[in-house]
């Protein structure tokens, strides 16, 4: 699970409610049927009228990738297997990769690792990775503008539900105490717009980034390794072109092993 999604989520609504009763308001206000309608409902419908609906239909994949996160090998267990699989060429040749390929989890290293086994070059292997890297990154950005451009309409549609109360409260003036109410009603929309706006929608969107800079970050890892596999290259090279993806303060060498 993705702690920090729920921390995050659960953080934001105390802090509006505990925030309220600190200034005297009436954290029960927030309940508040017609604004969530219009902020909720609003942005919804704006999604709709933005996106085609093929994209809108990932909208629960990314939801689920939000709460549970992305699962994919760590850098220093890509670099270990990298390094094992070196050997392995070097005593097995293609046989032995061919062998290991077969037996990955992860289909990205498992395709990765058939295109080295099967004997392509290493531009065809580049050309091949590279691009199913780019088309993974454009699949990530337009999942990421979903929530992005949610974080967008919901303040303004807040504006659009202030509004509304507005009226409804300025078509009351003979009742002054309703008045106040209808007025801080009114106002309801406008915390709940910018709440989910940059709270939630515009911090889901930027997770999203971060999320895909990592896989992104992964593959191009993986790509490297493959290429110096196609090469031939020793343990000792392998270990030496993939920690460039390790931060130092992480690097575990392998060479005692």
């Amino acid at each position: 699970m993705e702690k920090s999604t729920l921390i995050g989520v659960v953080g934001g609504i105390l802090a509006v409610g505990v925030g309220m009763a600190l200034k005297g308001a009436d954290p029960h206000a927030l309940i508040n049927p017609a604004a969530f309608l219009i902020i909720i409902a609003g942005t919804i419908a704006a999604i709709f009228n933005a996106f085609p609906m093929n994209e809108i239909k990932k909208f629960p994949k990314l939801v689920k990738i939000l709460v549970t996160g992305k699962k994919f090998p760590g850098k220093q267990e890509v670099l270990e297997l990298f390094v094992s699989l070196a050997k392995t060429a070097k005593s097995e040749g293609v046989v032995g990769i061919e062998k290991r390929a077969n037996e990955m989890e992860d289909p990205f290293i498992r395709s990765s690792l058939t295109l080295v086994a099967d004997g392509f070059n290493a531009e065809f292997i580049s050309d091949v990775i590279e691009g199913e890297i780019k088309q993974m990154q454009e699949r990530h950005r337009a999942g990421a503008l979903i929530f992005s451009q949610s974080g967008m309409y919901a303040p303004t549609l807040g504006v659009l539900g202030a509004v509304i109360g507005l009226i409804a409260a300025l078509g009351n003036l003979s009742d002054i105490d309703q008045l106040g109410h209808s007025i801080a009603a009114a106002f309801i929309a406008t915390l709940l717009g910018i709440f989910t706006g940059y709270v939630l929608w515009h911090p889901f969107a930027n997770k999203l980034k971060q999320l895909s800079n990592q896989e992104v970050e992964f593959k191009r890892m993986v790509l490297e390794g493959a290429l110096a596999l196609q090469e031939g290259a020793s343990s000792i090279a392998m270990e030496a072109r993939l920690q460039s993806f390790i931060p130092l303060s992480e690097r575990k060498s392998l060479r005692d092993k």
